[in-house]
């Protein structure tokens, strides 16, 4: 442990220009875990282009670490795990656990496992991607063998630095009032880099849980710090904010 981590030191990856999953997952992240993050980069043109290059330079990319005490790595990038075959994702991050001794946690798995941990099976899936990002996304999703009730696409300004992270919270919070919850195990709002912590507090005890990616990742992050299994009691507190929302409101906006 270290003098900030006594509860455990973690590693969090995320695409270069994302302006949400770190803050979020700081916000998130108990008292006594730390993270440390290292930026996923790539120079080429497109987005599915650059989330391949994150896969084919994961290792480079943990090595940023160094021998820093990890015990374990978030990778807080859901698009990825739809458009790199699962095998190779899983020989990237095989290759990674056997050389650096702890787990790479990819924020895809983290929502299957609270999926299983909320036996959720019917969800509406609200969704920020552009095509053919969605349409991948849409896909993965179904492979899992989610049944999908319902999705609502939101769409982001291309004049911003970014059409997702450009976004504000109010865009999810509007998305997830179109979506509804009749017939809803469980609702999805999809993409680490759309603001979402002020929407999951705003719909807080509200008939279906709400997951999203840096929330997935975060809890279960910090199962493998702790040792705990999963388990819906645990889940509960993330789900509702009772573990996160004071950390949140010392820096929510005067106005919002």
């Amino acid at each position: 442990m270290t003098e900030y981590a006594s509860s455990g030191l973690f590693g969090l990856l995320t695409p270069q220009a994302n302006t949400t999953a770190e803050p979020e997952i700081h916000r998130l992240c108990p008292p006594g875990m730390v993270g440390l993050t290292a930026r996923m980069v790539s120079t080429k043109a497109t987005m599915d282009d650059r989330l391949l290059e994150y896969v084919d330079r994961l290792a480079e990319t943990v090595s940023q670490f160094a021998n820093a005490p990890l015990g374990a790595v978030a990778l807080a990038c859901t698009g990825m795990s739809y458009i790199v075959p699962a095998d190779s994702e899983r020989a990237a991050l095989d290759r990674i656990e056997q050389n650096r001794g702890y787990p790479v946690i990819t924020a895809a798995a983290s929502i299957l496992a609270a999926l299983k941990t909320l036996a959720a099976h019917r969800v509406g899936i609200l969704s920020p991607y552009g095509d053919p990002l969605h349409g991948q996304g849409m896909r993965f999703w179904a492979d899992q063998g989610l049944e999908i009730v319902r999705a609502e696409r939101l769409a982001g300004n291309d004049s911003d630095f970014h059409p997702i992270y450009g976004m504000g919270s109010d865009a999810a919070t509007r998305g997830v009032r179109a979506l509804g919850h009749e017939g809803l195990d469980v609702i999805l709002i999809l993409g680490t880099g759309l603001p979402t912590l002020r929407t999951l507090l705003d719909f807080e005890g509200k008939p279906v849980p709400i997951l999203t990616p840096n929330l997935a990742v975060m809890w279960r992050t910090a199962l493998a710090l702790s040792g705990e299994p999963p388990s819906r009691a645990g889940l509960e507190p993330w789900l509702t904010g009772a573990g996160w929302a004071d950390r949140f409101e010392t820096v929510r906006p005067a106005n919002a």
